[in-house]
């Protein structure tokens, strides 16, 4: 009845994984007693679980990447005090099969649960706001990827206290994750969990591409979208069209491991490297889905906080273009190491290193916008200066990677660890930290504390220069990927600055929980009900911070590129009290997603340990939800001209009651 699951996959002789899971637990209880304690359930339920306002669901995602982040952070501690340890010639407490389970764990977390929602995140609460429109095109969509990526980091999470996860590496290349190779539940658990989540991750690539052709502002063409809506729009067609293409390629993997079909084995016809084409068809495309908003985010917040026009517009649209169109012609530099032939390594390292010539094109024109600019020292303005080192650092090593006779000597070593999260981090981390920055008072009303910012940006910059540039050493000294046990101790001493580094990345990430607790206790302080604290160019900031329910009381008419900032220079922009406002539509909230996340969780769980009856069971109760959804036409509700107007005037009572112009 219950497939392979007994108690014995309950892995009692690991304590450290006992001890995790136990406090895992005991934080989950203490969560739902306090809301209980509080009766704050049917305040979430109405509120928040069920809502479809795209801010709303911004918020969700910034929470998953953050509780999401302290774990994989928790794994990366772990490997680096592995690997000190070992160095030092001693055996050291994680062995080799737990440490594989848990550099696979740290990778897809990192990936999938923190970058992703991150990045989803900033395009939830900003595109609809620049392109002046009331919500997504689909808001039950947004809602329900929403929930399949936190079903899907749930079923990541049960892996670590029931049965295994993954010991293959975070994309899991056949033969050994193959059943042959890999018989236990682990590689079941990595398959399921990215298919619900890459799942949740199409439909929202299909909801903002949408609402990004459709749903813009009238007036506002193609070459009068902000930077960061134009970055979105590639973003999303990056989704739309590789995120099926992993979605198929796990599916045959699937096929593999449970119905013995033999697409990616060596006998029968089978090809591995099969496996590896389709995987990094859809991962490096993968790597610009995460960069591309940032590109967006730094372009709105050097022009903010230079005051100043952003320079070259046009060019930094085409350069977004190119990387859109180029993405797809690179993926095989990630295995010049094939033995495909002089030929065709050659022309992927050639458009490897085109790629990174509109990437440059772009960090020119920050430049530039920056050049005898009023340049204001914000937090989110130093964000984007450490962006601009530690991204050129990845970028440089990158194009040395891009040439194929350095790669077959760098290709397996922690250089290329190094190069990775010297782009990874200091390109999307760094980007949506200053995304958080910038945007916040959108959210919530009051700008963050920024002291304890700036305290967080530099923990986090000396952290990640200690953590990762010791690695491209350790990586020309010859020191491979994934090493935990024996490691030589001529590579102890840099292990240890890594080691130190990744605890002040720890500090940064304290420093930031700590304001955001200044921030809130003090927020009667910050307040700004302007909408406008930096002085924004773009349409986001015409609105009330926190932005109401509708965005916009009136869809805006845009006539040009700045139009907002243009405005405001001529005074145009200001706001009226009693103005007449028509009734708003606006779509109802549902609990269809929540539901709907939940008999996914089921059906993954079922499915990783064969529980035939139940993955059956919640795949019909899935397609009865979205039978129920379809069928209700009664999704939206009306606000009257009335109550538009009486929250506007409130809006302005209030602005005049904390005294701001």
């Amino acid at each position: 009845m219950f497939g392979k699951l007994t108690f014995d996959v309950i892995p009692y002789h690991e304590p450290i994984i006992m001890v995790t899971y136990t406090a895992i637990i005991l934080i989950a209880l203490c969560i739902i007693s306090t809301i209980t304690y509080y009766k704050k359930w049917k305040y979430l339920w109405y509120e928040w679980f069920t809502t479809v306002d795209h801010k709303k669901i911004s918020i969700m995602y910034g929470i998953l990447a953050f509780v999401m982040l302290f774990r994989g952070f928790v794994d990366a501690i772990l490997m680096r005090t592995q690997q000190v340890i070992s160095s030092a010639g001693f055996k050291g407490f994680l062995p080799s099969h737990h440490y594989d389970q848990v550099f696979t764990a740290h990778g897809v977390i990192m990936i999938f649960f923190v970058a992703m929602p991150l990045v989803i995140g900033l395009m939830n609460l900003v595109v609809p706001l620049q392109i002046g429109a009331r919500d997504v095109a689909f808001p039950f969509l947004n809602n329900l990827s929403f929930w399949l990526n936190v079903s899907s980091s749930a079923l990541l999470t049960l892996s670590l206290g029931i049965g295994e996860f993954a010991q293959t590496g975070w994309l899991a290349y056949p033969p050994l994750s193959g059943i042959k190779y890999s018989p236990g539940v682990g590689v079941d658990y990595w398959i399921w969990s990215l298919q619900i989540a890459g799942i949740g991750t199409t439909l929202t690539g299909v909801n903002f591409l949408v609402t990004i052709l459709k749903m813009r502002a009238p007036g506002m063409s193609f070459f009068k979208m902000p930077v960061f809506t134009w970055t979105s729009l590639c973003t999303n067609i990056l989704i739309v069209i590789s995120f099926p293409v992993l979605t198929v390629t796990l599916a045959l993997l699937t096929l593999d491991r449970y119905f013995n079909f033999h697409f990616f084995t060596n006998d029968l016809g089978g090809n591995a490297m099969m496996y590896v084409n389709l995987i990094w068809i859809w991962g490096h495309p993968e790597v610009y889905i995460l960069v591309l908003p940032v590109f967006g985010v730094f372009s709105e917040i050097v022009a903010t906080f230079s005051k100043k026009r952003l320079f070259g517009y046009v060019s930094l649209v085409w350069a977004t273009l190119s990387i859109t169109i180029l993405s797809f012609i690179v993926w095989l530099h990630h295995f010049f190491t094939m033995g495909a032939g002089a030929n065709i390594n050659a022309f992927f390292g050639i458009t490897t290193m085109i790629i990174a010539i509109p990437t440059g094109v772009k960090i020119f024109n920050w430049l530039f916008t920056m050049y005898k600019g009023s340049v204001h020292m914000h937090s989110s303005m130093l964000w984007t200066l450490g962006f601009l080192v530690t991204f050129s650092i990845g970028g440089m090593t990158g194009v040395l990677l891009s040439v194929p006779p350095a790669d077959f000597i760098l290709h397996n070593s922690l250089f290329l660890v190094a190069h990775f999260h010297n782009v990874i981090i200091g390109g999307v981390v760094f980007g949506c930290f200053a995304g958080i920055n910038y945007w916040f008072p959108k959210l919530f009303g009051f700008v963050l504390n920024e002291i304890w910012g700036k305290r967080a940006f530099w923990f986090w910059i000396i952290g990640f220069l200690l953590a990762f540039i010791p690695l491209y050493f350790l990586g020309l000294m010859g020191m491979t990927r994934r090493l935990s046990q024996n490691i030589d101790s001529e590579f102890h001493v840099l292990l240890c600055i890594a080691a130190i580094g990744a605890i002040f990345i720890g500090i940064g990430i304290i420093c930031q929980v700590v304001q955001f607790f200044i921030s809130v206790r003090d927020r009667q302080d910050n307040l700004d009900l302007t909408g406008d604290p930096w002085d924004g160019r773009t349409l986001e900031w015409s609105t009330s911070s926190p932005a109401p329910l509708y965005n916009f009381a009136v869809i805006p008419m845009v006539k040009n590129r700045d139009d907002f900032w243009e405005k405001k220079q001529k005074k145009e922009h200001e706001i009226i009290n009693n103005v007449h406002y028509d009734k708003i539509h606006m779509p109802k909230n549902t609990g269809l997603g929540f539901f709907i996340s939940i008999f996914s969780l089921f059906f993954g769980f079922s499915a990783v340990w064969y529980i035939t009856w139940l993955c059956f069971l919640s795949f019909f109760a899935i397609i009865f939800s979205l039978i129920i959804k379809s069928l209700n036409e009664d999704d939206e509700y009306t606000i009257s001209s009335e109550e538009i107007c009486k929250i506007e005037n409130q809006h302005f009572k209030n602005i005049q009651k904390v005294g701001l112009k």
